[in-house]
């Protein structure tokens, strides 16, 4: 998916056509963003590519957020990135890095910075339809797209949708698809979010980062999977909740994940596990049957978490657990 500088080399001085270095361009629209509320940053993206979030998604906590396209030039990320960091706005990293590149008139770079500085580049030879909105703490920027109604309806949706960052990022990429998206059609999607303060742990800065790799529907699996990732949201709040020996809270957020994603049998079994640690152990029996009859093997587990301080060392505890094991099963009860 690279091209090589050289080959920009020659665009430049020689006035070489694309359609003449048959390259194969990451051609794509997508949203960079801030939350004037969480102080979030984030990018979305979605094109006819394989893989598109492995090479047009950037952000770091406390940075900003970049989105390098079209003719990409991946070293935009980081290199944007690295700007920000040490106290360029988005459009002074951007407008440096644009005049130093060769291949600046085939390339659609979009960032913004911690402070909701918005910059966007889109290169006069950008495959049409192709062109970008910089809009208050964001910008959404398309190429090679079937009209030119993609980014201005990005626009509109992403200004009038409400709800968190993720969700109306998503709804920028649901409205371009819906007036036409990439002229090629679809293959993958990816999301990124970080944290607007940075707490030198990336692992904890980083909110979302979600891939869809190739599918047919990329930004219907891609809504799925947000889902998904916010019921285990519910299901890491509850745990810490256990840990602080708050059950009703570790309960309320075990349910809220649960209505998110109603048939993982691995939220029901950790609920009902918690359920009987804080001695509700019939109200968790009806969840462990229902848990057993699918998949036995969450039955051959229970006698096996006492050990790591999972379930309470209670062989009484774990015997009732396991009364409710279907009759044809080989579990020890």
């Amino acid at each position: 998916m690279k091209v090589l500088p050289i080959i920009f080399v020659m665009i430049v001085q020689h006035s070489i056509s694309i359609a003449q270095l048959h390259v194969r361009p990451v051609h794509t629209y997508s949203i960079v963003a801030r939350d004037t509320i969480t102080g979030e940053m984030g990018v979305a993206v979605q094109s006819h590519w394989f893989s598109v979030g492995s090479i047009v998604t950037w952000a770091e906590a406390g940075v900003g957020a970049v989105a390098t396209q079209s003719f990409v030039d991946p070293t935009y990320g980081p290199l944007g990135l690295d700007l920000m960091r040490s106290g360029k706005t988005a459009n002074q990293a951007l407008e440096g890095l644009i005049a130093t590149d060769p291949g600046r008139d085939v390339r659609q770079v979009a960032m913004v910075d911690v402070k909701g500085n918005v910059a966007a580049h889109t290169g006069k030879n950008c495959i049409q339809g192709a062109g970008h909105i910089v809009g208050r703490n964001y910008s959404v920027q398309a190429n090679l797209m079937l009209n030119d109604k993609i980014w201005p309806a990005m626009s509109k949706a992403y200004e009038s949708t409400s709800g968190d960052l993720a969700e109306r990022m998503l709804a920028a990429l649901d409205a371009a698809q819906e007036v036409g998206g990439d002229i090629r059609g679809k293959q993958s999607a990816a999301i990124l979010i970080v944290k607007g303060n940075a707490t030198g742990r990336p692992w904890a800065d980083r909110v979302m980062e979600l891939r869809i790799e190739d599918h047919a529907e990329p930004l219907q699996e891609l809504r799925r999977l947000i889902q998904v990732h916010r019921a285990y949201d519910h299901m890491n709040r509850g745990d810490l909740a256990v840990e602080h020996g708050d059950v009703d809270g570790a309960l309320r957020e075990y349910g809220a994940a649960q209505a998110l994603f109603p048939d993982n049998l691995e939220m029901k079994y950790w609920t009902a596990v918690s359920l009987a640690n804080a001695g509700r152990v019939e109200q968790s029996l009806p969840m462990f049957r229902e848990i057993f009859v699918q998949d036995m093997n969450w039955a051959t587990l229970i006698p096996r978490l006492p050990a790591s301080g999972v379930l309470k060392d209670d062989p009484e505890l774990i015997k009732r657990i396991l009364s409710v094991v279907p009759k044809q099963s080989t579990v020890p009860r």
